[in-house]
């Protein structure tokens, strides 16, 4: 891999309510997982991301709790910081759409936009609700996509076929349910339009992204793109210079955010570096669910080209598929969801992370969260392949040699097996990470950890005389071999890793490591283990009844 920095963004959480595990599988995780990796193969990389700040949305809900719309989503800002921390997942930075730095470099890009002839003005007929006495955008029209004929979709965009309708069907207020009239309002618009040829042969020469994601966008650009309505009639959101009561809509906004919060970032952290400079010479990940690729394989890169590819394009649009809860489609208005704070509380998050990581493909199949299936990863996978090895092998070698690691005698071939095993783990594993398969990568560090207990099984070390050569060869390498999986799973179960690493009562952190390092028998004889204790509780099936009773029912 070449040596650039990382720059990895995940999609913007909306400051409006809980995070909840749907929001983790697509996006936030995978993106952890690789940010993590990264860094243990010594790469310079930055996972950011922001609070979605604005928003009809928002405006209504502040307003029911008598907040300003500042203070509503500072609330909500905060609360999804400390639940991604609940989970291991550390931005570098999380910021807000509504940042002073966003404010400012959206007004920046529009101008540069309308300079460069990007951007015009027209009356639109726009949908009104005299009940509500208001004009409606986007979220507060609901109706029938033209595209794929689907009721209930919101006006812009269908969450069906992912496509942003050019006018809804069957039009109602989301508010009170009645049908509304049109007005006249002045409206910029961005020529999305001008750029289909460009957009085309990015996609087309670009082989870092999805094929068939690439193939299916391009088929859009074919039909024929619409130009973007870039305008809201709100008080809430980035102001447009110069048109009074008027705002950007979110999709024009938010995207920008990943880069005026990476240039905080660096210009904060490395005193005299251009934030520009930086992005532009560094790898660029985009994390995404398949619900926003519209978004971020069109008005994204084009809006970049329209400004002269000032900043440089993503490299990599991560896009993976929703998450279904007990085969259902997750609903909060159903209570048919997991608020990540709730599952964290009751369960080690690091479960979580096992088990997400393991059923997360690099693809657009959407996933399904089963409770089943989700204590059997954790008790017959984590539990008693990783959990089983790393307790019995450090636990025996704290009885039988006083804690330390005894001195090995001439490997054998088993032992050499062992070893050789370890090395092509971390560069077979090491591979999947670095091309985003992430659940093929954990596959292949549980096959490692089984052939660690087969190790320890077919030796018997507690069958021998604890002075026996044999025997002690036997737990130096399973020492190492503890090790070598505490590193190679720092990027899906951090918390869990670094409690191996206590108990091997190695320096330092795990975080901190080399990746390549797992490959190499670094803990030597006579090293003195930390206290040794079983690091994972199984997973009761009263626990997961409890949570299932706290789910609602589909009407």
């Amino acid at each position: 891999m070449p040596e650039e920095s990382i720059i990895v963004t995940s999609a913007l959480p909306y400051a409006n309510g809980e995070i909840h595990l749907g929001h983790i599988a697509s996006t936030y995780l995978p993106a952890d997982i690789f940010t993590r990796f990264m860094r243990l193969c010594g790469r310079e990389a930055y996972h950011i991301c922001a609070s979605d700040d604005f928003g009809t949305p928002i405006l209504i809900k502040a307003e029911k709790e008598g907040k300003t719309p500042a203070d509503y989503v500072a609330y909500w800002n905060q609360r999804d910081r400390e639940d991604f921390a609940s989970i291991g997942i550390s931005f570098d930075l999380f910021y807000r759409t509504s940042s002073p730095e966003n404010v400012s470099f959206v007004q920046y890009v529009f101008a540069k936009l309308q300079k460069n002839g990007h951007i015009y003005e027209q009356d639109v007929v726009q949908f009104y609700c005299e009940f509500d006495d208001k004009f409606l955008p986007d979220r507060y029209v609901v109706g029938r996509c033209p595209f794929c004929g689907a009721d209930n979709q919101y006006s812009d965009l269908c969450e069906k076929c992912g496509r942003v309708p050019d006018e809804i069907l069957e039009p109602k207020c989301a508010i009170c349910g009645r049908p509304p009239v049109k007005k006249t309002s002045k409206h910029y618009f961005f020529k999305l339009s001008n750029f289909s040829e460009k957009l085309k042969a990015w996609l087309s020469s670009n082989p870092r992204l999805q094929p068939d994601v690439r193939n299916y966008v391009i088929n859009w650009i074919d039909e024929g793109l619409q130009d973007w309505d870039i305008t809201r009639d709100l008080s809430w959101g980035v102001p447009i210079p110069g048109a009074e009561g008027k705002v950007f809509y979110g999709w024009f906004d938010n995207h920008l955010c990943y880069i005026s919060t990476m240039v905080k970032l660096i210009e904060e952290k490395k005193k005299g570096v251009s934030g520009k400079e930086f992005w532009n010479s560094s790898q660029i990940y985009h994390y995404i669910g398949k619900d926003i690729v519209y978004h971020h394989y069109l008005f994204l890169p084009a809006m970049r080209m329209g400004i002269d590819e000032e900043y440089k394009l993503p490299d990599y649009i991560p896009t993976r598929g929703h998450l279904m809860l007990q085969n259902q489609k997750i609903s909060k208005s159903r209570n048919w969801y997991i608020g990540l704070r709730d599952f964290t509380s009751a369960f080690n998050p690091d479960y979580l992370r096992f088990y997400m990581a393991s059923i997360v493909t690099y693809s657009q199949d959407d996933l399904n969260f089963d409770f089943a299936g989700f204590a059997d990863k954790i008790n017959n996978e984590l539990i008693a392949s990783v959990g089983n090895f790393v307790n019995r092998a450090l636990s025996f070698t704290q009885r039988a040699f006083e804690g330390r690691v005894p001195e090995a005698g001439e490997l054998g071939p088993d032992d050499a097996a062992v070893v050789d095993e370890i090395g092509k783990t971390v560069e077979e594993a090491g591979q999947l990470l670095a091309a985003n398969e992430t659940d093929r990568a954990l596959k292949r560090i549980l096959a490692l950890s089984n052939h660690f207990n087969q190790y320890f099984q077919k030796k018997k070390p507690w069958s021998e005389s604890q002075t026996s050569s044999s025997a002690a060869t036997t737990l130096y390498v399973s020492a190492n071999a503890a090790r070598s999986l505490a590193i190679l799973l720092e990027p899906f179960i951090p918390f869990s890793s670094e409690k191996m690493w206590a108990q091997l009562g190695l320096e330092g952190s795990v975080h901190a490591q080399s990746w390549q390092s797992a490959s190499e028998l670094r803990v030597q004889p006579g090293h003195r283990l930390g206290k040794v204790g079983p690091i994972f509780k199984k997973v009761e099936a009263k626990e997961i009844e409890e949570q299932k009773a706290k789910l609602g029912t589909r009407k």
